[in-house]
């Protein structure tokens, strides 16, 4: 009776975390949802819901490498696919650009999807120099809305460079997004 007793009481533990990880998603506690859905990630790596939850959340609060497992994972609803391939877009369009800035490497010639995840801008801002003389800090304005700009530079960490993005609407700083 006490095992049973327990799966039922880990069940009900589990199946509520989805709804604690969907209100702090809503709420804009990405960073708190992402880290939920990592630790329970096991008990729920079949449910697609669960998984875009987390991989969404992950996202938003910049982890964008923990994205790789869950887009890998989305692959059984149309609109699985479709997150999946949101997902790897962005992904990739981070290692190219952490390529393209360490390396020199040129982007230019790539034609690749694009997405409305700030990321994804600035990385089309950035293909669209072409060649060039690498600098240490990049601006650019946004071509829907003029007062928005993004300000591209790498920083050195103890072991290996990481990529900055900081957005501005007019000279106010919204967000800084670092990645690795």
């Amino acid at each position: 009776m006490k095992i049973i007793l327990f799966i039922l009481l880990a069940f009900n533990l589990h199946a509520d975390i989805k709804q604690d990880m969907l209100n702090l998603y809503q709420n804009k506690k990405f960073e708190e949802a992402c880290t939920m859905g990592f630790n329970s990630f096991k008990y729920n790596k079949k449910d697609e819901e669960f998984i875009s939850l987390y991989a969404f959340s992950c996202l938003y609060s910049d982890y964008i490498d923990r994205l790789a497992i869950p887009i890998a994972m989305l692959k059984f609803s149309s609109e699985a696919r479709a997150n999946s391939a949101y997902l790897s877009t962005i992904l990739m369009q981070k290692k190219l650009l952490y390529h393209a800035l360490i390396d020199n490497y040129d982007l230019s010639s790539l034609k690749l999807p694009s997405t409305d995840y700030v990321l994804s801008k600035v990385f089309d801002f950035y293909a669209e120099l072409g060649v060039h003389e690498q600098r240490d800090v990049y601006l650019f304005e946004d071509k829907n809305d003029e007062k928005l700009t993004y300000k591209l530079y790498l920083t050195n960490d103890e072991k290996l460079k990481k990529i900055v993005i900081e957005e501005f609407y007019d000279t106010i700083i919204i967000k800084k997004h670092i990645y690795w």
